[in-house]
């Protein structure tokens, strides 16, 4: 069973949350306040946190820097009354790994939590698959820990989503995926994300591999059907 904790002082929140979540066979622990909850994952282990933003006394945002100062590396789901962009930056810069505004569907919530803790484990077993080696032969190399890529010892400059989706296809070398799977596997659960974001990423992806190796094709069309990585 999956444990989570909610770090929040509304009661109201605490207790839907805590309520749906169990509902779907989570074991859930609260705590009301960002002390509380760095001394909860001293003393227990969780396998997600979420966390608010505007909790009494330190902040949702300094409660997830101490966290990772301590080297709790849970996934992170924040939560928060304010839709400002620079919010979402600020927490995502900390080491948050997904963000959700109040006023929130239960629903919602649990399907980002869900596909957050996939990825958790595909980029798990990823490490566990390339570790710090090349994935193949073609002179790429992947840091998942440090989310570099080198490919013929030059850095690629990539955005998040352009790594995860290279880290992905490269975990599974040869094998094709549909332009929905490649969504629900790298993007997770985001209603206003469609199909034709995994082809500008993968287009992106070519012209900077292409900028060191012109004759680079790891990542191959397979018409009518998705893309996949190949490796020798």
């Amino acid at each position: 069973m999956q444990r989570l904790l909610i770090v929040d002082d509304e009661p109201s929140v605490v207790e839907v949350v805590q309520s749906r979540f169990e509902r779907e066979g989570f074991a859930v622990s609260d705590a009301a306040s960002g002390e509380d909850a760095l001394r909860r994952l001293e003393q227990e282990s969780y396998d997600l946190v979420i966390l608010d933003v505007g909790l009494p006394g330190i902040d949702g945002f300094e409660t997830l820097r101490r966290m990772r100062q301590h080297q709790h590396n849970q996934p992170v789901l924040m939560l928060t009354a304010r839709s400002d962009e620079v919010d979402r930056v600020v927490g995502l810069e900390l080491g948050a790994d997904d963000y959700v505004v109040k006023p929130f569907s239960p629903r919602e919530l649990v399907a980002r939590v869900r596909a957050l803790l996939r990825r958790t484990a595909e980029a798990s077993r990823l490490r566990q698959i390339l570790g710090d080696q090349s994935p193949n032969n073609t002179g790429l190399k992947l840091d998942l820990a440090r989310r570099r890529a080198i490919f013929h010892d030059v850095e690629l400059s990539l955005r998040p989503k352009e790594f995860d989706l290279l880290a992905y296809l490269a975990g599974h070398p040869g094998q094709v995926f549909t332009r929905d799977t490649l969504l629900s596997q790298v993007w997770g659960y985001d209603e206003y994300v469609d199909a034709r974001t995994v082809d500008v990423h993968v287009r992106r992806l070519r012209a900077k591999l292409s900028d060191i190796d012109p004759e680079a094709n790891l990542i191959q069309t397979e018409w009518g059907i998705g893309y996949r990585f190949v490796d020798s």
